[in-house]
C-alpha cells in the first residue's frame, strides 16, 4: 500500500502543434476522453449538454479541450477545427485537417453562432445547473462547488478525477485503502527498521462518519534534515463544509502524550500543501521512538482520533 515502502499497519481497533501533446493538461486529457461517453458520475461522463454535443465539438480546441472564447479562425481552405487563439499565439499552428499552415482569417459565421449560443456549466453532470451565455466570463466553472475532485492518494501520483462517491468507490477498489466506520479510531503503526526515513513514505484510511468520508494519513520525511513522522485529517468535500468539523489526534507512550486538534483540510487542498503547511500532529523521530518503548529499534506507534461536528 505504501509506494515508499517499510511500514505495515495493525488492524483497527474499534472506535495539430509540432508538440501539441506537450501542451494537453492532464485534468483536459481526461476531459476529453470522456466526451464521447454517456453522463454519468462514475465514468465521467459527458461534461457538456448532449443537446449541443455537435456544436461544442466545433467550437471546443482539438488541444487544449476548452472553448474557443475570443477569435475563432479558420484555416485557407474553410475547416474549422482548429486550435483557440491563445495556442496560436504561442506556437506555430497548420490546420490538423488539411495541414496548411493556419493564417490569421476568422470564421465569422461561426462566431455568430456562438455568440446565440448558452451553455451549461461544463460540471452539470455533477449536479450544477448554473449557465451562461457562450462569450461571457466563465470564472464560475473555475471555482464551482460541483468540479470534480482530484483522488487524495497522492503517494501514487493518482490522475484519476471525479465526485465524492466515485472516488470512495475508487479507493477502496483500485487503491484498496481501508475503510473504518465511526467518529473515534485507533490505528497502530508499525515499521521494523525506523531509521530508514524516506520522503513520501505514507499510508492513507478511509473514516466514514456523519455521513461523509474523511482521509486519515500516516506518513514519514524530512523536515528540513530532521526526519519526522506527521498526521493529519483532511475532508472528501469542500473547504466550507470542513469547517463544520473539527478533529483530534494523539500519541504517546512512557507516560508522555502529544495532541493535536485542528480542522480538516478539505482534498481541494493538495496533499503536498497540507504537508508542507504542517497542518497536523508532526513527531520527531527520537520522540515516536521513545513512545515505542523497547530498544527504540522498532516503531510501533498508536494514534487516536476522534472527529466531532461543530454546533
Amino acid at each position: 500500500m505504501s509506494p515508499g515502502g517499510g511500514f505495515c499497519k495493525e488492524a483497527v481497533e474499534p472506535g495539430i502543434v509540432s508538440s501539441a501533446s506537450d501542451l494537453l493538461p492532464t485534468s483536459n486529457a481526461y476531459l476529453r476522453s470522456s466526451t464521447n461517453r454517456e453522463a454519468s458520475p462514475a465514468s465521467g461522463g459527458n461534461l457538456r449538454s448532449r443537446s449541443n454535443h455537435d456544436v461544442h465539438e466545433l467550437l471546443e480546441c482539438p488541444v487544449c479541450v476548452d472553448l474557443k472564447h475570443d477569435t475563432i479562425y479558420q484555416c485557407p481552405n474553410g475547416h474549422t477545427d482548429t486550435p483557440c487563439s491563445k495556442l496560436k499565439a504561442r506556437v506555430h499552428i497548420y490546420c490538423p485537417t488539411c495541414g496548411h499552415e493556419l493564417g490569421n482569417m476568422r470564421c465569422l459565421a461561426l462566431e455568430k453562432v456562438a455568440e446565440s449560443l448558452e451553455l451549461p456549466c461544463r460540471y452539470q453532470i455533477y449536479g450544477c445547473h448554473a449557465t451562461f451565455a457562450y462569450y461571457s466570463d466563465l470564472k464560475h466553472e473555475k471555482h464551482c462547488k460541483y468540479r470534480p475532485y482530484n483522488c487524495p492518494y497522492a503517494g501514487a501520483d493518482c490522475s484519476v478525477i471525479g465526485d465524492i462517491p466515485f472516488l470512495v468507490m475508487h479507493l477502496k477498489n483500485d487503491h484498496k485503502v481501508d475503510m473504518h466506520d465511526g467518529s473515534s479510531f485507533t490505528h497502530r503503526y508499525v515499521k521494523s527498521s525506523p531509521l530508514e526515513v524516506g520522503n513520501a513514505t505514507w499510508m492513507l484510511t478511509m473514516l466514514n462518519c456523519f455521513g461523509r468520508h474523511f482521509c486519515l494519513h500516516f506518513e514519514a520525511f524530512h523536515l528540513g534534515m530532521a526526519p519526522v513522522y506527521m498526521t493529519f485529517l483532511r475532508f472528501m468535500g469542500d473547504e466550507d463544509e470542513a469547517k463544520q468539523f473539527s478533529y483530534t489526534l494523539e500519541v504517546g507512550g512512557n507516560g508522555r502524550k502529544l495532541i493535536w486538534q485542528g480542522i480538516p483540510r478539505s482534498i481541494r487542498d493538495s496533499h503536498k500543501k497540507v504537508r508542507d503547511n504542517q497542518d497536523g500532529l508532526i513527531i520527531q523521530r527520537s520522540l515516536a521512538l521513545f513512545f515505542s518503548g523497547g530498544n527504540r529499534q522498532e516503531l510501533r506507534l498508536k494514534v487516536a482520533g476522534l472527529i466531532w461536528k461543530e454546533q
